[in-house]
């Protein structure tokens, strides 16, 4: 019996260590295996591409537009060119072309036997006018005739008229010059004045001539010359050509009865 109840106590000792080896086991395993609490997550990174099309509409809004270039831009990049014969011719056959008969196509179109030399860059206003025309002291002591002028000077504005006016002082001699254009002068006193007075030079602007040629205000009975102020280029490095409105002036101008006095009466036209 005492060796029972001692095998029984062995056991039990037994059992005691085996189960306090299993807490311990238990206990270093816990440690081990993480809890069930899932960890903090982490803050995915936004995906580049998601971004993308937002990038790509705020650089497009903030690019800046092409601005479309401009006459003066043109310009600015090209060598100048001396204006020829041609080119008036081309530019009323462009513009009347398809708008007008085959008849009254041929009556506008100017023969190369009209055209003075033009300037090569070379002249200033006073001797290209001494150029054109050399016997001009003689011609104009001859001149007689009220409303009419000899030489009309058709430029691009007032401002560059009155600038005409100043440089051709050494070709114009004892000869009286009238101003053409509509700033701060009505169309009514320049025709009084044209009716009372011998004017040999007249320089304008093409809408005001043609303004005084429509009223009879100035006729073109003793016209010899009529000088396009072709070649001078404005603060914008424009032509006056290159000014979509005097270009329709000068066309409208020469409608209105260069054309014609060139034709039939020998008008020369010269490109300054």
């Amino acid at each position: 019996m005492w060796m029972n109840h001692i095998r029984k106590c062995t056991d039990l000792v037994d059992d005691d260590v085996k189960s306090e080896e299993k807490t311990k086991e238990v206990a270093q395993k816990r440690k081990k295996v993480p809890s069930n609490k899932s960890p903090p997550k982490k803050k995915k990174k936004q995906d580049p591409t998601q971004t993308e099309p937002e990038k790509n509409a705020d650089t497009t809004s903030k690019k800046k537009r092409r601005k479309k270039k401009t006459i003066s831009d043109v310009l600015a990049t090209s060598v100048p060119k001396a204006g020829a014969p041609e080119d008036l011719q081309n530019m009323i056959l462009q513009h009347f072309q398809g708008k007008r008969s085959v008849i009254e196509m041929e009556e506008l179109m100017i023969p190369d036997s009209c055209f003075l030399t033009s300037n090569d860059l070379t002249h200033t206003p006073s001797s290209y006018l001494k150029e054109i025309c050399p016997k001009w002291s003689k011609l104009s002591k001859n001149h007689k005739e009220k409303k009419s002028v000899l030489i009309l000077i058709v430029c691009s504005s007032a401002i560059r008229a009155l600038e005409l006016i100043k440089l051709i002082k050494a070709f114009k001699g004892d000869t009286k010059i009238m101003k053409m254009f509509a700033k701060h002068i009505k169309v009514a006193e320049q025709i009084k004045f044209l009716e009372k007075n011998v004017i040999h030079l007249g320089v304008g602007t093409p809408a005001r001539i043609k303004a005084l040629i429509e009223k009879d205000g100035l006729t073109l009975e003793s016209l010899k010359y009529v000088v396009f102020d072709w070649n001078w280029r404005d603060q914008k490095l424009r032509r006056m050509m290159d000014i979509p409105e005097v270009k329709l002036e000068t066309l409208g101008l020469l409608e209105a009865g260069i054309i014609s006095v060139c034709k039939t009466r020998s008008v020369k036209l010269g490109l300054f």
